[in-house]
């Protein structure tokens, strides 16, 4: 992998930035968030969508590197375009070109995080949020989901037939298959506790497809699962996706 990562192989670079955030074959002291986002930024320029969904988080909540909203906002919405066009979805040019003015004009703040739009933004607005668009599925829009990568599709059908051992998790991204290398290492659910991933890409893919329709607040449970109150400090959360 790391052969690979040199040859500015985004995959590779990818999987490097997710081992450094979880720390992975380690202790949680030897997380390198810095690292992380760097060879994130790398696979990013590259052209690779989850880094650049992994990279926008980073920014958008400030993790290994300076907190920059309106950059994170706008790598998810390039992330999503990417996805939009690999997915055949086409739209209107004219559109998605105001959209993409309004992101590198550091606009895209204004519509997403105040109620002050122009007559401008709230057309764009309005055109990524209806049924003929799918391009922000990270903000509750719907893109069908990327086609696994080949090493992906190896984990899954391994682990599929050797589980992994001493109580250690796959990711819940069913077309992910990384496993945890240390208990805990993965980071959970906020909302429910039932579900873990490797990465904020694999969290937002599963939230679309499939976790938002299952996701239940443990205080809404009838039945706690014992291991929710495990006092072990490694494990930490993932915020819950919203739809707006």
């Amino acid at each position: 992998m790391a052969k690979a990562a040199m040859a500015s192989e985004a995959s590779a670079l990818h999987s490097l930035g997710i081992i450094q955030f979880n720390g992975s074959v380690g202790t949680k002291r030897e997380k390198d968030l810095k690292a992380g986002v760097a060879l994130c930024a790398r696979a990013a320029s590259l052209g690779h969508v989850e880094a650049m969904r992994d990279l926008g988080h980073c920014l958008q909540d400030g993790y290994g590197v300076q907190r920059n909203i309106i950059e994170g906002r706008r790598l998810m919405l390039e992330a999503n375009a990417r996805e939009a066009a690999a997915a055949g979805i086409t739209p209107p040019l004219a559109s998605l070109q105001n959209a993409l003015r309004l992101t590198a004009s550091s606009q895209l703040h204004e519509y997403f995080c105040t109620d002050k739009k122009d007559s401008n933004s709230d057309s764009v607005f309005s055109f990524l949020h209806t049924s003929c668009c799918s391009l922000l599925s990270d903000f509750g829009c719907n893109v069908p989901p990327p086609e696994p990568h080949i090493a992906n599709k190896f984990l899954v059908d391994w682990f599929s037939l050797c589980p992994p051992q001493n109580g250690l998790r796959l990711c819940s991204n069913e077309h992910c298959g990384r496993p945890e290398t240390r208990r805990h290492e993965f980071r959970r659910c906020s909302a429910c506790s039932s579900v873990n991933y490797c990465s904020r890409a694999c969290q937002a893919l599963d939230w679309k497809t499939s976790h938002r329709y299952v996701c239940m607040p443990q205080h809404d449970w009838d039945d706690l699962h014992a291991d929710h109150n495990d006092n072990d400090d490694e494990d930490q959360d993932f915020e819950e996706q919203n739809d707006s």
